[in-house]
């Protein structure tokens, strides 16, 4: 059975409590409109917490470690705690890394070939393992220098360090062109943008403006046999119908179109947390 070191423990009054390994931490979320299930003792219990009233701070963060290591949906993370909150994982993306891998490992088995695997927007690699994983060949994309080192070490924790993964500090867009210039052709595609962001060189990024296009260049660099686009968004508003809807747009014909909620889950009785969304375009081939 693989480790599971991640677990949402409770939700309620716009907080999460959630275990990352051997660490309790408490931080925002907006979704979580219910009342917590556990008693404000054990919520007092958390290591550290975060909140963003009067500026992100973290509180008691000198009980955490600098760095420290998890393991969840059978991938290896180093976590550490950002001035954002964030920690370097954001595990409602589980099951999604489970899909890509269990996918990628099958097409790979019938087709007698090697996958190849474009993750945008990539952060600290979660879905770039899982695919590397699977045994795809991977280019992974990320504007920030900082990220893509934090996913290089991941990829080493994992033993995937001479993978052949391409690991690229890029604008999206101006990376697509190139790669459409190059003729490159790739068999998946895994996506995430951010609602806002800026590109290595200060490009604007804006999902509601600039999705169409992304989803665009992406078509334009499928190979004879498109294999799946994973579309993620944790954008206010991007339900799953309009992540489905969006990506409809920008698919082949054949095939099949999934959406869903994306969750943050613990054990039996935990109230699951909505997380973002997705849509996943499926050629079955």
């Amino acid at each position: 059975m693989q480790n599971e070191d991640y677990e949402l423990l409770d939700s309620g009054d716009g907080r999460k409590l959630e275990r990352f390994g051997s660490y309790t931490l408490a931080r925002p979320c907006s979704q979580a409109v219910w009342k917590t299930a556990l008693p404000a003792s054990v919520w007092q219990r958390a290591q550290a917490s975060f909140d963003r009233e009067d500026g992100n701070r973290w509180h008691n963060r000198t009980s955490l470690p600098d760095e420290w290591q998890i393991e969840t949906a059978g991938i290896k993370f180093k976590l550490s705690g950002t001035d954002f909150g964030h920690l370097g994982i954001f595990p409602e993306q589980r099951e999604q890394w489970r899909w890509i891998r269990r996918t990628v490992s099958e097409a790979a088995a019938a087709r007698k070939a090697t996958v190849r695997v474009l993750n945008l927007f990539a952060y600290s690699g979660g879905s770039t393992l899982a695919a590397a994983l699977g045994g795809a060949e991977v280019c992974h994309l990320d504007a920030s220098r900082g990220m893509v080192q934090w996913a290089r070490d991941n990829a080493q924790l994992n033993g995937l360090a001479e993978h052949p993964i391409r690991w690229i500090t890029d604008d999206a867009h101006k990376f697509l062109c190139r790669e459409i210039r190059r003729q490159r052709r790739y068999d998946a595609f895994i996506l995430d943008p951010p609602t806002f962001g800026r590109g290595q060189n200060n490009e604007l990024y804006k999902i509601e403006r600039d999705l169409p296009e992304t989803l665009e260049l992406c078509r334009k660099l499928m190979s004879d046999r498109p294999l799946f686009i994973l579309l993620s968004a944790h954008t206010p508003g991007y339900s799953p119908v309009v992540l489905g809807n969006v990506l409809s747009q920008a698919v082949p014909e054949f095939g099949k179109l999934e959406t869903g909620e994306m969750l943050l889950t613990g054990k039996p009785g935990v109230l699951p947390t909505p997380s973002g969304a997705y849509a996943r375009w499926f050629s079955g081939k």
